[in-house]
């Protein structure tokens, strides 16, 4: 870490606010997006050092509010990401037969080879990770942190509250005006900056009933592996897990979902934790775009299809800065993200303290043939 990125995360402990339970403000808001999507993270891409100052920011963040360690190295769980090997292409061509031209042509493998990148794939185990070609492994964590529940009743019974930091790091050659880097400040450092928020006021208030998970994971955005990783590996046995929300990109209004302060459930109508929470008054609506099929895109999708309720939170309204480098802190509504947060903490609050979610007749998502649950 360059003494600059040292500095950067001296701030913004220095101005992170503790003391006694309180709202989320645009301020706390503010503090934490910027400090995640900003230009020393280089775009957080999976197995970069970008991604690793983005967990240790996580991870620093998790201490100050309380949370207990609940990774296999602190805060951090190691996940055995590896780069596949090059894979060597051949050109093939068809040219006269030499020996017999009235044959017309054959097919013949060019001498010449170029190389491409396979994807990042997670080994078995972190000691074939170990084990692996170093220069084939990529340092990559999930950050995991535990708030104990108060309930002797409950005790064995948990929620799982997680969002991805991962983006999709730079690019090369730069866009037009000199941008290279793919700040990700709404996908999904509005997510991670709502998961901590949540964490703090849920710490920092009355205990919950059921003990919460908090999670930031990484490798969504190229296949999951964070969280299927988790899945594999979880803090606490998902046997007790009652629910998971999932929250990913809040950072701008969305006029469908009634516009600043509100959001949306992917698979609403799946569940009865819409109706939870409508019941409460907590301003989170169903899914007004289901052709987008937002409840398969997001890690919750991996928990649901092992039989837990599991959705995502978000504001997405398709802004055409997705995925793009003109995801940025300027762009994003903290007044928005701030009422968003505190209506995702009374959501957690509900999910801790009352009644268990169920998948209503037909909701629980199917596994796909020849896939894993």
């Amino acid at each position: 870490m360059s003494s600059s990125q040292r500095l950067l995360l001296a701030a913004f402990l220095a101005a992170a606010p503790l003391g006694a339970q309180q709202p989320t403000t645009p301020a706390m808001t503010r503090r934490l997006l910027s400090a995640l999507a900003d230009d020393s993270m280089q775009g957080r891409a999976t197995g970069t050092p970008g991604a690793r100052r983005a967990a240790t920011l996580i991870a620093a963040e998790m201490k100050r509010i309380g949370l207990e360690p609940a990774g296999d190295s602190g805060y951090f769980q190691r996940v055995p990401v590896v780069q596949g090997d090059s894979v060597k292409m051949y050109r093939r061509e068809r040219v006269p037969d030499p020996q017999d031209p009235s044959k017309g042509s054959i097919v013949r493998v060019d001498s010449s080879v170029f190389s491409w990148r396979a994807p990042l794939r997670v080994l078995a185990t972190l000691t074939a990770y170990d084990s692996a070609w170093p220069a084939r492994r990529r340092p990559a964590v999930n950050v995991v942190g535990v708030l104990r529940g108060s309930d002797p009743s409950l005790q064995a019974e948990h929620i799982l509250i997680d969002a991805h930091y991962d983006h999709l790091g730079m690019r090369t050659p730069a866009v037009a005006g000199g941008d290279s880097i793919y700040n990700g400040a709404d996908d999904d450092a509005s997510g991670v900056t709502a998961v901590l928020e949540i964490a703090r006021q849920l710490a920092h208030g009355p205990k919950p009933r059921r003990t919460v998970v908090f999670a930031a994971t990484i490798g969504e955005e190229v296949g999951l592996l964070g969280t299927n990783w988790y899945i594999a590996h979880p803090a606490l046995p998902l046997s007790g897990m009652v629910a998971n929300l999932e929250i990913e990109m809040i950072g701008r209004p969305d006029s469908l979902a009634g516009g600043s302060g509100r959001a949306w459930l992917t698979g609403y109508e799946r569940s009865t934790m819409g109706d939870m929470l409508a019941a409460n008054g907590v301003p989170i609506g169903p899914d007004k775009r289901p052709d987008q099929q937002f409840f398969q895109r997001s890690d919750n999708i991996a928990f649901a299809r092992r039989g837990i309720v599991a959705h995502t939170l978000s504001t997405y309204n398709l802004h055409t800065d997705y995925h793009q480098v003109t995801d940025d802190v300027s762009r994003v509504d903290f007044a928005h993200m701030a009422g968003v947060i505190n209506a995702a903490a009374k959501a957690a609050r509900l999910l801790a303290d009352g009644a268990k979610p169920e998948w209503k007749p037909g909701g629980k998502p199917e596994v796909p043939p020849g896939r894993m649950p």
